[in-house]
């Protein structure tokens, strides 16, 4: 995520947390639960003092961002849904059977608390996460009221047909893909993206001159 909050340095006050079991923070006991990191999250911006923040999440991040702003929507401003499904059959085929590289193990094993030797029970949470979650019932996307920003690559992980599936059950959602781009599209293309995020964000956007699914500006 480093070149995108180098993007959003100016004008953002970014906090990006590892959560448990991801970078220099410490595994715990049991499974993985995308409701537990989005309680840990939850718990992070109380402890802080924030009273409703914007969202950001890539992948996994997303998921748990989603979680997040279902559980406590009084915490979530706004959400950028980036890069993820709402339910597991969201993504494409072959991808939760793909091998992590080894640089992956690599890299934990430089910052991670529990050192490199718990990379492999890392890996095997994962996938036992990725087979069960996430499990979101489409009437609660329907039920989720605040804005959504739904943006992935056209060459992603995730099936674009999931993607417009989300989108059209978001009751204030907006849509990006773009081209040319992965599931690294952070990495690939942060000025993009973070102009894409400055403009959800902005107070002062319209619905453009001829809006079919959004009402008229005025």
């Amino acid at each position: 995520m480093e070149p995108l909050i180098g993007e959003l340095g100016d004008g953002y006050r970014v906090i990006a947390p590892d959560r448990r079991g991801h970078g220099r923070t410490p595994d715990a006991d049991g499974d993985w639960h995308f409701e537990e990191f989005a309680a840990d999250t939850a718990q992070l911006l109380d402890d802080l003092g924030l009273a409703t923040v914007h969202v950001l999440g890539w992948s996994d991040g997303s998921i748990e961002g989603l979680y997040l702003a279902l559980a406590r929507p009084d915490l979530v401003r706004s959400l950028v849904f980036g890069a993820a499904p709402f339910q597991v059959d969201g993504w494409n085929d072959g991808v939760l059977e793909e091998t992590l590289p080894d640089f992956l193990a690599e890299a934990y094993g430089e910052v991670s608390p529990d050192g490199v030797g718990h990379w492999p029970q890392v890996v095997a949470k994962s996938a036992l996460l990725h087979t069960l979650e996430p499990a979101i019932d489409p009437d609660r996307l329907r039920a989720l009221t605040i804005p959504v920003l739904v943006l992935v690559g056209d060459d992603d992980e995730v099936r674009l047909e999931h993607t417009l599936e989300t989108y059209g059950l978001l009751p204030d959602g907006e849509l990006a893909i773009v081209p040319r781009a992965t599931h690294a599209l952070v990495v690939e293309k942060p000025d993009l993206v973070a102009r894409l995020i400055r403009d959800f964000h902005n107070p002062d956007k319209t619905n453009g001159f001829a809006p079919y699914r959004r009402p008229t500006n005025g």
